[in-house]
């Protein structure tokens, strides 16, 4: 039986093809990483209830946040900032959904200074039913926030049903939040007539 023993030459063709091979599989990865939607990064606090918060109000208005207030009705999270370009963006459809009084509107004001904050909500609009100022973004990260703006659907047990990254626009609102908000509370009104019983 011949043996055939491994040359000098052998390992270096290895060593020739190690680099391509990577390369080739990093390429690989990162086209699959680019067919992703960024929205749809998954939140591991879906189901769960929200952390628990108490934040002061944004300068100038009255009413701060906190997960106490997240209770006994449906409502919706949006996390903002004034340097924020994309919540910009989405700002007059979230004025427009305030005037309707479809849904209760809470802002998460993350890492803002508080005269810009102030400013940024002043000059386009509040369309907060109530306003936390996270300076720190302690209250974001638990919140398990990449970057803003994103939004949550909260339902009345203070669970977080449904988180939306980057600007809302009119189709996830009329396609994914608004039917969402609709379904928790017909569920919240079933469970409630049969806690109530016959």
């Amino acid at each position: 039986m011949i043996q055939v023993q491994p040359t000098v030459e052998t390992g270096r063709s290895i060593l020739v093809f190690l680099p391509l091979t990577v390369t080739a599989a990093l390429a690989i990865v990162l086209a699959w990483g680019l067919t992703q939607d960024p929205s749809n990064l998954p939140s591991t606090l879906i189901g769960k209830a929200v952390p628990d918060f108490d934040l002061p109000p944004v300068q100038g208005r009255l009413l701060g946040l906190s997960s106490g207030d997240l209770k006994g009705e449906v409502s919706l999270v949006n996390v903002f900032a004034s340097w924020c370009v994309a919540c910009r963006e989405e700002h007059p459809l979230l004025m427009k959904l305030a005037a309707q009084g479809t849904v209760p509107l809470h802002g998460l004001n993350y890492k803002d200074r508080p005269d810009d904050a102030a400013q940024w909500l002043n000059s386009l609009g509040d369309p907060y039913t109530r306003t936390g100022a996270d300076i720190s973004g302690r209250v974001a990260i638990d919140w398990g926030v990449y970057g803003v703006p994103e939004t949550f659907v909260v339902g009345a047990d203070g669970l977080i049903v449904y988180k939306h990254i980057g600007p809302v626009n009119k189709e996830v609102l009329a396609k994914i939040i608004l039917p969402l908000v609709e379904s928790l509370r017909q569920q919240t009104a079933d469970r409630d007539m049969r806690e109530a019983g016959p």
